[in-house]
């Protein structure tokens, strides 16, 4: 029977955070905590693989304790089990910190159960680094298969997986021992509406959490702002598009004069072309 674990991460939703004008840092404030979208979708393939060859979904997450309305929300979608890490010697971790903090939390849920296979979205919307799932493969030494957009097979018996990876151009197949990590795609399916007793379920749900004294042999170091070798120096909010041109009058007027806006936009882009 399988076991996966999800990884996943309450973030801002970005749709409608606010940037600091003063600090150039986010307003995480303004915005509602939402689960990373790219990781409903992980949870929703661990579940649909569970569903498909039996066992348990586990996830888990690293963050302050609101972040249980994450794993709520990953109990709607049908995961089994939640666990998170709570505590102040996390904060400011970046995605090197951040792997080691979960791995050292995987390696404790290894022991009360063993994982076959550890599932994370591609990346984060306020991150978009891609590099937690595979920094946990790496600490744990096991193969990393990152753009998965389907599962093809899990064979129990061989312990292999097969999957389609995606690329530019096209896909390839891969197959990997397990246990496994796999980075999954946004198109790998779609994420239903959850069930009403899923949602009661949720509601009701109190997840598993620790803190780092819980998680044993621990390298302090290796956690939060001293783990963390990378600093953001500078965030800034991309330049707001310039407003429309509303065309007025009959529809063959309206055409007439859209045919002459594009004409001079393709005169415009092609003399900066012959300039450059």
């Amino acid at each position: 029977m399988l076991h996966i674990v999800a990884c996943i991460k309450q973030v801002p939703d970005t749709k409608v955070i606010k940037m600091n004008p003063k600090t150039n840092t986010m307003d995480r404030a303004s915005a509602p905590a939402i689960l990373n979208p790219y990781d409903a979708h992980a949870v929703e393939e661990a579940v649909r693989l569970k569903h498909r060859y039996g066992g348990s979904v586990s996830v888990l997450t690293m963050g302050p304790p609101p972040a249980v309305k994450a794993i709520r929300k990953c109990i709607e979608i049908g995961a089994d089990e939640g666990y998170m890490i709570s505590d102040r010697a996390f904060a400011g971790a970046d995605t090197l910190a951040t792997s080691y903090a979960l791995t050292k939390a995987l390696e404790k849920i290894q022991k009360i159960r063993p994982i076959d296979l550890i599932i994370c979205g591609k990346m984060t919307i306020d991150g978009d680094t891609g590099q937690v799932g595979p920094g946990i493969a790496r600490r744990l030494d096991i193969p990393p298969l990152t753009n998965v957009n389907q599962v093809v097979e899990i064979d129990q018996e061989k312990k292999v997986a097969i999957v389609h990876r995606k690329l530019e151009d096209g896909y390839e197949v891969i197959q990997s021992s397990l246990p496994c990590l796999f980075s999954v795609e946004k198109e790998i399916n779609e994420v239903p509406y959850s069930s009403l007793s899923n949602m009661i379920k949720a509601a009701r749900y109190q997840p598993h959490i620790w803190a780092v004294s819980d998680l044993g042999e621990v390298d302090r170091t290796q956690l939060g702002l001293k783990g963390s070798p990378t600093i953001v120096s500078k965030v800034w909010a991309p330049p707001k598009p310039e407003g429309g041109q509303i065309v007025q009058g009959t529809t063959q007027e309206q055409i007439q004069k859209i045919v002459e806006l594009v004409l001079e936009k393709k005169e415009l882009f092609e003399s900066r072309g012959a300039k450059g």
